[in-house]
C-alpha cells in the first residue's frame, strides 16, 4: 500500500485590530434606528448575543451623531461608497495580517516557506493581499501563491483543504495559511433591523498558520461538505455600491439545527459524520457565527453545553470574524487540549454549505 503523508498545523498567530468598537456601534445603532421598540428590541438582542467585544482597524469617534469613526467612513446621510471602503482595507489589512504572521515567531524559517494560501471575503485588491505579504515579510518571489476569495465564513476549512492538498503532494512543502477579514468595512446605513442584527456580530480580525509533515500541532484527517436543500438565499453576500451587502436570514439557525438532527439520524458512512457517533470526539471546532448559530449546532448534535465552550469563548471576546474565527478556535485548542483528542470542525457559509473536517491534537 502506498504511504500517504499527512498534513498538520504546527502553529498559529492571531491578531485583532487595537479598536475595542463593539460599544460603539451599539451607541452609533441608537441614531439608526427611529422606532423606540427597534431600539429596545436591538437593546435585547445585544445582551443576548453572547458577545462583550469586537474590534475594527476603524478608530471609534468621539462624537457618535456626526460619524461612527473619527475616519468620516460612516457620516449619517453620506456612508463611504466600495472604492473607499476598498482602499481602506488596501492599506489597512496587511498591517493586521504581518501582526499574526509574527505571531508565529517563524523567524528564518520564513525564508523557507514554500506556498502561501490567503483567504479572504471582505476586500479585494490586485495587486493582491498574498503579493503584498510577500513584499513585506521578504519572503522567496517564487512563493506559490493561492486566494481564496468570497466564501464567506466557511473559507477557514477551504484555506486549509488547499494547503493539506499541498502538503499530500509535496511533503517537503511548508505552507503559510492566512485568514485576513475586516468586517467592520462593511456597515450599511440603514434602519432594517434584520440587517442591523447582522452587523452586530462582526469584528475584524486575522489568523496565520503553518502548515506541515511535520508530526506536532492539529492533524488534519479528512474533509467533507454537505449542502443543505433549498437554503440558497439564506445567507448571501454580494457587491453594493455602499461596500459588501450581507443577507443573514433568521432561517439559518433552524434549517443548520434541521440538517444536523439528519446526519446524526442518518450515521452512515456518507453522512458528515462518516458514520462515527458523536461521543468519539473529544472537541467541537465549531465557527462562531453567532450564539443562535451555535445553540442550533449543540441542540441539532444533542451536545452537551460544554462541549462549544471554545467557540463560544471566542464569540465572546472577538465576535465573528468571518473566515479567521474558526482558525482562533483551533488556537485555543492547539493550546490547552490534551495530546491525542479526537476532533471534529465545522463552519457555515453561502450555500448553505457546512465544511466540516476531522483532526487529531498530536501526541
Amino acid at each position: 500500500m502506498e504511504f500517504v503523508t499527512g498534513a498538520y498545523i504546527n502553529q498559529i498567530g492571531t491578531a485583532v485590530p487595537e479598536h475595542d468598537v463593539h460599544q460603539t456601534f451599539i451607541g452609533f445603532v441608537d441614531n439608526l434606528l427611529p422606532e423606540r421598540k427597534d431600539k429596545l428590541l436591538f437593546r435585547r438582542m445585544v445582551q443576548r448575543s453572547g458577545i462583550e467585544h469586537r474590534y475594527s482597524t476603524l478608530t471609534p469617534s468621539e462624537n457618535l451623531e456626526a460619524s461612527a469613526d473619527q475616519e468620516g467612513l460612516f457620516q449619517p446621510g453620506q456612508f463611504a461608497g466600495t472604492a473607499a471602503r476598498m482602499d481602506r482595507f488596501e492599506t489597512h489589512a496587511v498591517d493586521l495580517a504581518e501582526r499574526a504572521v509574527e505571531a508565529l515567531k517563524l523567524g528564518e524559517e520564513l525564508s523557507s516557506l514554500t506556498h502561501l494560501v490567503v483567504a479572504s471575503c471582505t476586500g479585494f485588491t490586485a495587486p493582491g493581499l498574498d503579493q503584498q505579504l510577500m513584499e513585506r515579510l521578504d519572503l522567496d518571489p517564487s512563493i506559490e501563491r493561492t486566494m481564496v476569495g468570497f466564501m464567506g465564513c466557511a473559507a477557514a476549512v477551504n484555506a486549509l483543504k488547499v494547503a493539506h492538498h499541498i502538503v499530500r503532494s509535496e511533503p517537503s512543502a511548508k505552507v503559510l495559511v492566512v485568514n485576513l477579514e475586516l468586517c467592520t468595512l462593511h456597515l450599511q446605513e440603514t434602519s432594517d433591523l434584520e440587517v442591523i442584527l447582522s452587523a452586530l456580530l462582526f469584528g475584524d480580525g486575522c489568523a496565520a498558520s503553518l502548515l506541515s509533515a511535520e508530526p506536532r500541532g492539529i492533524a488534519l484527517k479528512d474533509f467533507r461538505v454537505a449542502t443543505i436543500p433549498d437554503t440558497r438565499d439564506l445567507i448571501t453576500w454580494r457587491i453594493g455600491n455602499a461596500g459588501f451587502q450581507m443577507s443573514l436570514s433568521g432561517e439559518v439557525p433552524q434549517q443548520i439545527a434541521k440538517a444536523l438532527r439528519h446526519e446524526v439520524t442518518r450515521n452512515d458512512d456518507g453522512g458528515i459524520l462518516r458514520g462515527q457517533h458523536k461521543d468519539d470526539f473529544d472537541l467541537w471546532a465549531v465557527h462562531a457565527g453567532g450564539r443562535t448559530i451555535l445553540d442550533a449546532v449543540e441542540q441539532g448534535l444533542e451536545l452537551q453545553p460544554e462541549a462549544l465552550r471554545w467557540s463560544r469563548g471566542v464569540l465572546r471576546e472577538f465576535g465573528n470574524m468571518s473566515s479567521a474565527t474558526l482558525m482562533f478556535v483551533l488556537d485555543r485548542m492547539m493550546q490547552q487540549a490534551p495530546p491525542n483528542s479526537k476532533g471534529f470542525g465545522m463552519a457555515f457559509g453561502p450555500g448553505l454549505v457546512a465544511e466540516t473536517f476531522r483532526f487529531d491534537i498530536a501526541g
